[in-house]
């Protein structure tokens, strides 16, 4: 059976309404990926004031994005059935008062069920913004400067996060970081009613409740897994092995079942559409590389720079700014020297970017990791480009079955990143500071925990009166930092060469491929 792809408004969306509506798609965008990265700096305060056991506060921390990986595909295909703009609607009131009841919140696990309550939400919000502009915009071109406002809005998001967080902490207490989206999510709310079209598809059949639960099943596990091994810092845990084991095994299954099925819950051969797949390798491959990579960095900042947490949110604002100016540049790029070689080419300079960071001096300077980090933010802009080979590779009917996968993509790929890159800096970073003569002075108990993180080695040396022994630290935090930095650019010039053959020749993202 064909499906059509049909809208609830009997008026066809005006230029200004289109545009009207992508601002608010982007702006709420830009509350969630901003979500993602504020809580850190607000993790400190919180814990002293909770006091959370080490187990609690990772679940805090990872909760959201579990969630968030794990209903993606569901809710994409949900919304395809009730209607995207209803669908996100319900996101935002999600996000409203799940940000509101923090103030209710004095343990734990009141935090740990917010966490769990955002995630559903942002499920619902972030397939959808990507499924409406896809539908708003019939026009290819248009789209491609649509997708690229929101590539912009949602690489900013992640870097303001820590920024934010950090002024709201110097003025208010740790729920600040949470209510910070309330007045957002009401003008989203409103301005969404007001200005966004419905849309949904006619004839997409049932809902594969068993396909759901073996998403869901599928991907919590192998994140979960994932994330494990980067906390870890090794591949050998039986319990995360097992976990993911068992969510490859429910991947597996779903794709199966998706592809017997008249009416799959989300269409797997959308990858036989080589822009498509190359978009999604993009995506996929950078944030690999780029999460890790600004995890590290704040961390150097931080502890080695010495920078506050503000100062360090300040300091990464400029890769935040390269990203956004190249994401609004990139379509007109694209335009004159083609598709391929703007997305190609931005994977390269990102590679190189993180390369500068791996050949750089055994005592790094902010000079030169900004000149790096300008190259890797500027590099990532090209991600537009990805954004709009995706939706093209994409019939409109299939608008949220793309925007789950990419949005999966960037999850999936940021989780895969920490776990691989982390693990070897953190193996990096053992195997030098086991070298320091200094650490024999602090105890065994104490130098164990010093090798465990910089963060633990700064307090142990601050406690014992040891400062050769957070100089040595930082040195070996600035080893492991430069060997994640040379793994992550080698991994991103793989993925540029990789999307380069996967891209047809004149593929044009104003709707043609030659």
């Amino acid at each position: 059976m064909t499906t059509t792809l049909t809208t609830s408004v009997a008026e066809p969306v005006s230029t200004r309404r289109a545009w009207a509506a992508v601002a608010v798609l982007s702006a709420s965008l830009l509350v969630v990926t901003m979500d993602m990265t504020i809580l850190n700096i607000a993790l400190p305060e919180m814990s002293a004031e909770l006091r959370p056991t080490a187990t609690q506060q990772l679940w805090v921390v990872d909760v959201y994005s579990l969630v968030l990986a794990g209903l993606l595909v569901s809710f994409a295909a949900i919304a395809d059935r009730i209607g995207r703009k209803r669908m996100l609607m319900t996101g935002y009131a999600i996000f409203l008062v799940a940000s509101l009841l923090v103030l209710l919140a004095d343990s734990a696990e009141s935090v740990i069920a917010l966490r769990i309550f955002l995630g559903v939400g942002g499920a619902m919000i972030m397939p959808n913004t990507l499924s409406l502009i896809r539908v708003i915009f019939t026009d290819a071109s248009k789209r491609a400067t649509a997708l690229s406002i929101w590539a912009a809005v949602s690489g900013l998001g992640a870097a303001v996060g820590p920024f934010v967080g950090g002024f709201l902490l110097e003025h208010f207490s740790w729920h600040a970081a949470f209510l910070v989206n309330v007045p957002l999510m009401i003008v989203a709310i409103i301005a969404g009613l007001l200005i966004l079209p419905e849309s949904k598809v006619v004839g997409a059949g049932p809902w594969d409740a068993l396909a759901a639960a073996l998403s869901l099943v599928g991907m919590v596990l192998v994140v979960w897994a994932l994330k494990d091994f980067g906390k870890k810092a090794t591949f050998a845990d039986p319990a995360a092995l097992l976990a993911l084991a068992v969510g490859i095994g429910a991947m597996v299954w779903f794709v199966l079942r998706c592809l017997r099925s008249a009416h799959p819950l989300l269409d797997i051969r959308l990858f036989r559409n080589r822009p498509f797949s190359a978009g999604i390798i993009a995506a996929l491959g950078t944030t690999f590389a780029m999460l890790a990579a600004l995890l590290l960095l704040t961390q150097w900042l931080q502890l080695v720079d010495h920078s506050s947490p503000i100062e360090s949110g300040i300091k990464l604002i400029p890769v935040a700014l390269a990203a956004a100016a190249a994401s609004l540049l990139a379509p007109p790029l694209a335009h004159r020297i083609g598709a391929r070689a703007v997305l190609a080419g931005g994977l390269a300079m990102a590679g190189v970017g993180l390369l500068v960071v791996g050949f750089g001096p055994d005592v790094l300077t902010y000079r030169l990791v900004l000149v790096a980090m300008l190259f890797v933010g500027t590099g990532t802009g090209s991600l537009a480009i990805a954004s709009a080979m995706i939706m093209l590779g994409s019939p409109e009917d299939k608008a949220g079955n793309a925007g789950a996968l990419e949005e999966t993509s960037y999850e999936l790929g940021g989780t895969l990143g920490v776990a691989v890159l982390g693990s070897i800096s953190a193996l990096v970073y053992k195997d030098h500071l086991a070298g320091s003569r200094v650490l024999e002075q602090a105890g065994p108990e104490a130098a164990r925990q010093a090798q465990d993180s910089l963060g633990a080695a700064t307090a142990t040396a601050d406690r014992l009166g040891l400062p050769a022994l957070a100089h040595d630290a930082g040195a070996a935090f600035t080893q492991s930092l430069q060997t994640a930095g040379l793994v992550g650019g080698v991994l991103m010039l793989v993925v540029a060469a990789t999307v380069f053959v996967l891209t047809p020749r004149g593929t044009d993202i104003g709707g043609t491929t030659h």
